[in-house]
């Protein structure tokens, strides 16, 4: 009986062994690449792809050649003022309106002024002699001096100033562009000399960029160069040098501009990638 016994028992003390051992753990399979490159990456390649052979590239800014800004001529109440920051507006269209009755009223009384004066005048004439239905008769010297007299020639040209001062209560755009500032609100004072917004000219652009020195005898005004924006890599645009710094800067660039074609997709402040 303890012959059967001792195999036994080792078999379990084998057993006992093998389930004391740790199990094997899976191996992590590496994760997959992922299939979308980010949108910087996609960026950079396009940009990259559009290089010319002679490897040039410059980073530069899309700016405006001119922002205009807005005034009132008098001193008024806005009563009509829809501005808005990067709104489109073309030369010529009414962007605000200003208060009338104050001038209205001096229209009035200034014509009522130039009937005095014109009583006043006819007056003087009729004194030295003239009937009223012949006082056109009179000497041109003569009616001179009636007008002079008679305050007549100052009444009419305060009543002309009055009716052209009314013709600024209403404001036009000076150029075609985007609203780039707003400095008012609408019921506010408008007074001459405090720029209610300003106009960013959109239709005329320009692209600074910073070259070395030793790259500027590539460059000369009108010579072309090819200028994509940052926000939309796909696009190429086409510009020529316009202006080139006759200075040196310490760190050794020399700044440039160039004229850019308008576009809907450009507008000032624009990060752009400059090549030849």
């Amino acid at each position: 009986m303890n012959r059967h016994i001792a195999p036994l028992a080792l078999l379990l003390a084998l057993a006992a062994c093998q389930s004391r051992q740790p199990a094997s753990l899976p191996v992590p399979e590496p994760a997959p690449a992922s299939e979308q490159e980010t949108a910087a990456e996609v960026q950079n390649l396009n940009l990259q792809q559009t290089i010319a052979a002679d490897g040039f590239s410059s980073k530069g800014t899309i700016e405006a050649i001119t922002e205009v800004p807005v005034y009132s001529r008098i001193n008024e109440q806005i009563v009509s003022f829809d501005i808005e920051l990067g709104q489109r507006i073309r030369k010529g269209q009414v962007v605000v309106r200003l208060s009338q009755d104050v001038l209205k009223d001096r229209i009035a009384r200034g014509q009522a002024e130039l009937e005095r004066a014109e009583f006043q005048y006819q007056a003087i004439l009729m004194g030295q002699g003239y009937k009223r239905h012949e006082l056109d008769q009179a000497p041109e010297e003569i009616r001179r001096q009636a007008r002079v007299n008679s305050g007549y020639n100052t009444a009419q040209a305060a009543l002309q100033q009055l009716e052209h001062e009314l013709t600024y209560c209403t404001i036009t755009a000076p150029v075609s562009g985007a609203v780039s500032r707003v400095e008012t609100t609408l019921y506010s004072a408008a007074m001459p000399g405090v720029p209610l917004f300003y106009i960013v000219d959109t239709e005329h652009l320009k692209v600074c960029f910073d070259v070395l020195e030793n790259e500027l005898p590539r460059f000369q005004a009108g010579t072309p160069i090819q200028v994509i924006s940052i926000a939309y890599p796909s696009e190429v645009h086409k510009a020529s040098v316009s202006a080139i710094s006759p200075v040196v800067e310490k760190n050794g660039m020399v700044h440039l501009e160039a004229t850019l074609a308008p576009h809907p997709h450009l507008m000032p402040g624009m990060t752009a990638i400059v090549s030849r």
